[in-house]
């Protein structure tokens, strides 16, 4: 009885060893990096409701300083007269979302299959995009954006540079044609500026409407 018993026991165990031999293999191939996974990921695309909103009419570059001040009043002068430190002022009143700024030309990629197609952009043009605005600003776009990021809280430029080469890809559905802008996504704001003189009294308010850098980026969006 004992005799039969350490056969099986051995049996089993031959087994064991040669199923870890089979299995050894495959268990070291799992375990080596998929070399798919280090190649660099293209971020995907979020496809916009439309195509982007026409550049506003009368946008002028935003002046890089403060408007001049005008002479002190001489009433301030007088006895007991009201006097505040003349400055040019700008508050910003409405944050009116973002706005693109294309650079280059408009890309498109029609998939005339009945599966979803890749459509794969890539950026061909160079530029710089600045702040423009329209109204009187009486500040300089320093102070402007300043303001603008205070209240809001966001993280602004003067200018920003888009580069050639940026690459995104985003999938077409079937009879669906995508197109793709690469440029600037700027904020748009309104704001009153105005000047506060000498005997505290303040010029006429003027409505601005300012579109600043935010970020580089793709406008999606597909028909």
């Amino acid at each position: 009885m004992w005799g039969s018993m350490k056969k099986y026991l051995a049996v089993m165990a031959t087994t064991a060893a040669m199923l870890a031999c089979v299995n050894a293999p495959y268990v070291a191939y799992a375990a080596e990096p998929d070399a798919a996974a280090s190649e660099p990921v293209v971020d995907e695309g979020v496809i916009q409701p439309g195509p982007p909103d026409e550049a506003e009419e009368a946008l002028v570059p935003a002046p890089e300083s403060d408007a001049p001040l005008p002479l002190p009043d001489k009433s301030s002068d007088e006895p007991n007269a009201e006097y505040c430190q003349p400055r040019n002022v700008y508050v910003p009143t409405a944050n009116k979302g973002k706005v693109h700024k294309p650079i280059g030309a408009q890309q498109a990629n029609y998939n005339g299959t009945s599966r979803t197609a890749r459509s794969w952009f890539k950026s061909e043009a160079s530029g710089e995009v600045g702040v423009e605005i329209s109204g009187e600003l009486k500040v300089g776009v320093s102070p402007m954006i300043a303001s603008i990021e205070g209240k809001y809280g966001v993280n602004l430029s003067a200018k920003l540079s888009v580069k050639v080469g940026n690459e995104i890809q985003v999938d077409t559905p079937p009879r669906k044609t995508t197109y793709a802008k690469y440029g600037v996504w700027r904020m748009k704001n309104t704001g009153t500026s105005y000047v506060i003189y000498s005997n505290c009294r303040t010029s006429a308010k003027s409505t601005v409407t300012s579109h600043t850098p935010w970020h580089v980026g793709w406008y999606l969006w597909e028909r």
